[in-house]
């Protein structure tokens, strides 16, 4: 599960501009880094202005995924990750960070013109996601969920095989039981058959 970028835009009026966007392509060769940028780049802006207002979409692009969130506002917010990244956790992220630039920078600053606003929470929260299970709650709980039913499973299965243990142990004692009377009768005889001669 990779984060590559987290950008927002202006989609209206058109045409789409790239308020402020943070990117993490260091899984990438330093010669390769350029050009998935621009990629990355291109493909958000495109992705943009095919989504509508108020929608939300993923966009599978050879190895990528797009997460869009085209907010009826006239802002959108777009995700780049690899495909095993989890949809609710990249919708939360984007209506996170869209509040939080609407609250940050009033529309007055964004809906016109060729703007490029500092937004130094997308790097935050571009290296906080990176590992959604341990910045989303509800994965967090999750994966504690599953630890616990993991060792339940196997606290389960040695109390069961020490029950079959104890299911042996008490076959013996009671065999042993039951040969000790079997020895302590014939002992017996034996010792009749000893006084009586």
């Amino acid at each position: 599960m990779k984060l590559y970028s987290i950008s927002i835009l202006r989609f209206d009026p058109k045409p789409v501009q790239l308020l402020c966007t943070a990117s993490d392509l260091s899984s990438f060769s330093f010669f390769q880094r350029s050009t998935v940028g621009e990629f990355m780049t291109f493909f958000t802006k495109t992705v943009t202005e095919r989504t509508s207002p108020g929608q939300r979409q993923d966009v599978e692009e050879s190895d990528y995924v797009f997460h869009v969130y085209n907010r009826s506002d006239g802002l959108c917010g777009v995700i780049a990750s690899d495909k095993e990244y989890p949809l609710r956790v990249a919708y939360t992220l984007l209506n996170k960070l869209l509040d939080e630039f609407v609250t940050k920078n009033p529309r007055q600053k964004w809906e016109s013109g060729a703007v490029t606003l500092p937004f130094p929470e997308l790097d935050t929260y571009l290296s906080k996601y990176q590992d959604p299970k341990q910045a989303d709650t509800i994965m967090r709980v999750q994966q504690e969920l599953d630890e616990t039913k993991d060792v339940l499973h196997r606290t389960i299965e040695s109390v069961l095989a020490r029950g079959e243990k104890l299911d042996d142990l008490i076959a013996r004692s009671d065999n042993l039981s039951s040969q000790s009377r079997m020895f302590y009768k014939s002992a017996k005889k034996q010792n009749s058959c000893c006084l009586i001669q």
